[in-house]
This record gives structure tokens, sequence and C-alpha cells, in this order.
């Protein structure tokens, strides 16, 4: 599955070790851009995206698989993320032709004359 949605929050790092040796989880909150926005915690597994900058604000595609378990007779449900993609945010700039500086007048080759600022507060 696949879903693009905006990081909200970066949970605390856990770590710790298993019966297959150590393990290191990351959790991080995003939200959908739906008409009614979803809130997903999604989990990030080892050290795969150790090279994926967080941010928070910032806009990811995130391929995921959803897993479910039983345990003790409850059901809890796992999305696990395989692979994270940081999408571009940066507005592209609009582009303006340059406008060259007006010249001062040939007469004054300092620019405009100080006549008519007598109403400068200062």
């Amino acid at each position: 599955m696949q879903l693009t949605a905006k990081l909200i929050q970066i949970l605390p790092l856990q770590s710790g070790t298993g019966r297959n040796g150590e393990w290191k989880k990351q959790d991080i909150i995003v939200e959908t851009q739906d008409q009614y926005p979803k809130k997903i915690c999604v989990s990030l597994w080892g050290n795969k995206f150790e090279h994926v900058p967080l941010n928070e604000g910032d806009m990811y595609t995130i391929d995921f698989d959803v897993e479910s378990r039983e345990y003790n007779g409850r059901w809890y449900t796992d999305v696990k993320a395989w692979r994270l993609v940081a999408q571009s945010n940066a507005p592209t700039a609009p582009q303006h032709e340059e406008i060259p500086p007006e010249a001062p007048p040939a007469d004054n080759p300092f620019g405009p004359s100080d006549e008519g600022m007598d109403d400068i507060p200062f």
C-alpha cells in the first residue's frame, strides 16, 4: 500500500534486544491530506531509513504493509513502512522579468534632487 502524508510528529526512538538480536524502531505520526484528514502512526524498523531526513511539516510518500497479530485475546495492528520518500516542498519561484533601475536625469548625475523633500518628519 502507499500513501502521501504530512509528517506531524516524530516519536522517541525505541531500541532493545530480542531473540534475533538488537532492534531499533522509529514511530512517526503522519496526517493524510484528504477532505477528512486521518492521523496514522507508521513504524520505521531498522537502519534503512537513516538516510531519509525526517522534518515535521514535510510531505512524504510512504510504502507500507499493514500487519495484525493477536496477543492474549486482543488484536494489535502495525503499519510498517518499507520505503519512505521525501517530497519536494519547495514551491517553484515565479519567474519575473528583471527591470533595470531607472537612470538618473542627465542634468543631475547623482540621482533625483532633494526638491519637494520638506515634508520629511526628521
